[in-house]
Parts: structure tokens; sequence; C-alpha cells
């Protein structure tokens, strides 16, 4: 059972809250349970194990809240149990928080003897700390134009104010926002009873910041007494909180040659859905021949898009014959509206029947907080069919298309040119356009090609393999946190001869 485990320094307990809500949507008991856990690797997994008075013990899942100055992580769990006419609240609760690793559990739990919370007694704080910000998510929703801010702060401090301050600019300008004491706290949010300050000796304090429209906003936390103040500002990182990110995603459909295409069409749809994915570049978008005049109804940006749950916006142009029997083109599927789109050959050859007519697909899509991003989609020829004009003609367009309104250009595809040759040095050669997947799966090659302009990248990407880019104008408003190869016999599976590659980024 719980009870039995001992505490480690890898997981330790941060805060719980215990209310019982009574609104008009009916009677809850609201928990929240608090851990700061040890940064052991990808993969791992935080779960809070609790029983009310019934003694029936249930596991909840805990998710990654924030990071934490020393290098730790805060993992939170939330629930609401219902009261109902079969089954009563939990009351009084106890708990012990767990990290599971590498087939390995460690657990806080004690000593053994489990953490306990009274129904309705509000905030606990189990950190060393008289001053604490809590409940604040690290994704601030959409819509969402007012942050809310709970702070616990020990009474013994004798707290005379609390102020929250707060930035959404990077600190080039500051706002104070103070938080307000009153009794009945947990009364005026959602009909509870519990006593502020509580019967474990903490007090909240409530404060509000006035987001509107910003992306990402951080702040501290300041506790004045008569002997000083009392900070809580994470060590010096400060608490944060922003926006969503930006997905893209790009991928060589194969044009209609895969063993179960329709069923490949439909991973790959699943995959946009439960990645949640933004913006989608597709390559060799195939759709019957027909003598030249397509079949829209089989062409495959448009079958991927109608298994979507809600139909994405889709810009899709072809460019020459494909296979000998398909239009073969590019697309983009963007779940934000499009704010203008074009289409044009970037080849000398426009003939329908050459394989090296090559066509590009542009987008300018407004996306929410982050303003206006141009996308290209690009499928160029190999170095010997053409693509140093091809490139030089893209690579124009995409300057061409750059205003001040322009937060970033992305230049994703298929450039036939494979990483660290002749070619792809001469795209790193303009100066202009940055390899966003090398950037995340391998920095310090990143580092020495495109930053310091002295590394081999023929011998850096020796065994790189891609041909596959997310290209971002150097300079821009995007920074990429994450990326990986999707549609990979471990990831969803081969639905192409190309495996995709996903950039996710946040604003700078």
């Amino acid at each position: 059972m719980v009870g039995i485990h001992m505490a480690t320094s890898a997981i330790q307990m941060s805060y719980a809250k215990n209310v019982v809500s009574r609104t008009m949507h009916g009677t809850f008991q609201e928990l929240s349970f608090a851990a700061r856990v040890r940064n052991v690797g990808f993969g791992k997994r935080v779960a809070f194990h609790w029983c009310g008075e019934d003694g029936v013990w249930t596991e909840t899942p805990a998710e990654f809240r924030a990071a934490l100055p020393d290098g730790d992580e805060l993992w939170v769990a939330d629930l609401a149990v219902p009261l109902t006419r079969d089954s009563a609240i939990p009351g009084n609760v106890q708990f012990a928080a767990c990290l599971e690793h590498d087939g390995q559990k460690q657990w806080d739990s004690r000593g053994g003897e489990n953490y306990r919370s009274d129904a309705d007694s509000g905030a606990i704080v189990f950190e060393p700390a008289d001053v604490l910000a809590i409940g604040v998510a690290s994704r601030l929703p959409d819509g969402l134009v007012s942050l809310p801010v709970e702070v616990a702060v020990r009474q013994a401090l004798a707290p005379e104010a609390v102020i929250v301050h707060w930035t959404d600019d990077g600190w080039a300008t500051q706002h104070a926002a103070p938080a307000y004491f009153r009794r009945n706290h947990w009364d005026r949010r959602i009909g509870s009873n519990a006593r502020n300050p509580n019967r474990y000796g903490w007090g909240v304090w409530a404060a509000r910041l006035p987001l509107r429209q910003a992306y990402r906003v951080e702040f501290a936390v300041e506790c004045r007494t008569k002997t000083g103040a009392v900070w809580d500002n994470r060590g010096g990182l400060n608490h944060r909180a922003q926006r969503g990110t930006l997905k893209v995603l790009t991928l060589n459909l194969h044009t209609y040659q895969e063993e179960n295409q329709l069923e490949k069409f439909a991973t790959i749809a699943r995959a946009i859905r439960e990645r949640g994915i933004d913006l989608v570049c597709f390559q060799e978008v195939g759709e019957h021949w027909n003598d030249g005049a397509g079949d829209w109804a089989s062409n495959a940006a448009r079958l991927i898009n109608e298994q979507l749950p809600a139909p994405y916006h889709l810009h899709v142009d072809w460019s020459h014959l494909g296979f000998d029997r398909f239009r073969e083109g590019v697309a983009i599927l963007s779940r934000h509206p499009f704010a203008y789109v074009d289409s044009g050959y970037v080849s000398d050859n426009q003939d329908p029947y050459d394989i090296h007519s090559r066509k590009i697909v542009m987008a300018q899509v407004q996306v929410p907080y982050f303003g206006l991003v141009n996308v290209f989609s690009a499928h160029l020829s190999w170095p010997s069919g053409g693509f140093y004009p091809q490139f030089e003609r893209l690579q124009k367009w995409a300057d061409d298309k750059q205003t001040p309104e322009t937060t970033a250009t992305l230049v994703c595809g298929d450039f036939n040119v494979p990483a660290g040759s002749e070619a792809y040095r001469a795209i790193v050669d303009t100066g202009e356009f940055e390899d966003q997947y090398l950037k995340i799966a391998a920095p310090p090659a990143f580092q020495k090609i495109f930053r310091e302009r002295t590394g081999d990248a023929a011998a850096l990407l020796a065994r790189d393999g891609r041909i596959d880019y997310l290209w971002l104008r150097r300079g821009d408003r995007l920074r990429a946190i994450a990326a990986e190869e999707l549609f990979t016999t471990a990831r969803y599976g081969r639905v192409s001869d190309h495996v995709g590659y996903e950039v996710e980024f946040e604003l700078r």
C-alpha cells in the first residue's frame, strides 16, 4: 500500500488544496496535488495516490506544469469529485506522490505515514517556503484576458501586503498587481466553507493580472512584513506562463504509390489530430490525371483533410504528371485562416509532362497571438535537375513577401538535397535560413554550421540522411523548442517513402 513507501529526494510534495464547492452546478470536492520532481529523463510518469474516508485508494496521473530553478519540475494533478445520490465526496484525504522511471518507483509518502488534508481546509504548503504562488498553469488558455493568481502565505509572517510584480514583454515594462486577503476567499470563489487562514496556518491572497492579448507572462510575488520582504520568484527564474505553441509538419506523400493507401491517409490524419499540428506542408500530393483535368475527389490532401474532426483550411496546386497516372503537386493545411495564398513555378521548365516542372504553394496564415506567418510548401528538383535556380527563385519569393508585419517565414518541404551536401551548404551560405529540425536534434552541429559558420557540414551530417527540411528565416520571432521524426516504424508506422518532420515553435 501507499503508506509503506519511503520518501526520496527524487520527488517531494509541494502543496495541496482541498475545498468543497457548492454552486448551481452541484457540490464538488476539488482536490489539487503538486510535487517537485527531479528531471530524471524522458518517459517518466508522475502520479498521486490518494484515498478519502472510504479507504479506497485511487491513482491520479499528474501533468508537467513548470520547470523550477534548480532543474526540478513541478507536476500537478487537479480533480473535482461530485456529490451524487449514490456516492459521497471523499471528505478528509490522505495521499502520497509517486515517480516511475525505467521500471522503478520512487515515493514521497511522508516517511510512510502519508500526507493528510481535511475536507474544506483550503491550501497547505509542504515545501520549506513561507510564500508560494499555487495553482498557476504554465499554459494560458485561448481567450483568457486576465490571469488569477493565488498566493499561499504562512500566517506566522504577519503579512502586511502581497504584491505580484509581472511583465508581458520580458521586463521591458513591468506592472504591480496588489493581492487581497479576504477571510471569505473560498466562499466568494466557489461557495466553500473553508476558512482563510486555515487550521494549518496558511492564508491565501488573491490577485488578477490583466493580460489582455499578451502571449507570455512572467511574475514574482513580494510579501511585505514589518521585518522586510519575503519573495517567491522561483529562485530567480520567476513564474512563467504562455499561450500555445505552433506545430509544423512537413511530409512527402509519395503520390499514391503506397499499399493500403487510404489507411495511410487515415494514419496521417490521426497524427495531425493527436499531435495538435497547426500547419502541414505536403509534397507529392496526387490526384488522378484525368487527361490533365485532374480529379478533386481523389486529391490526397483533400482526403486527409476530410478525416480531421474539424477540416483545416486547404491550399493546393499541381505542377506535373507523376508516375504517368497522377497530377502531382504540393499543399498547405492550416488550422488557422489564410490571409493570403499564392502558387507559382520556380523552375525554368513549366511543361506539365516534365518532372522538373516545379510549382510551390505559399500562404500567409494569421496565427492567434503569433501574428502573420508566411509558409511555403516546396518540392524542388535534385541538384543536377535544377535545384539551384529553383531555390534562388524561392528565396526571392520569400524575401518579397517579407513585411514589417511578418512574424516569421517558414520554407518547408522536399528539397532533394542531402543534409551536408554542396547544395545544402548553398542554403547555409545564404545566411538567411536555418535548419530547425537540426537545431533541436543536434545542437552542436547546428551551432557549428549555422552560427559559427566553421563546421564541415558534410562531416557533421554524414549520417543525417534527410532531404526534407523546415527552414526558418534567421532573425524571425519564432523559437524552435521541440522536434520529432514522425511516420517511422516506431512512430505511427511508415506512410510514405519519406518520413515526416515535426517542429514545435514558441514566440520569442
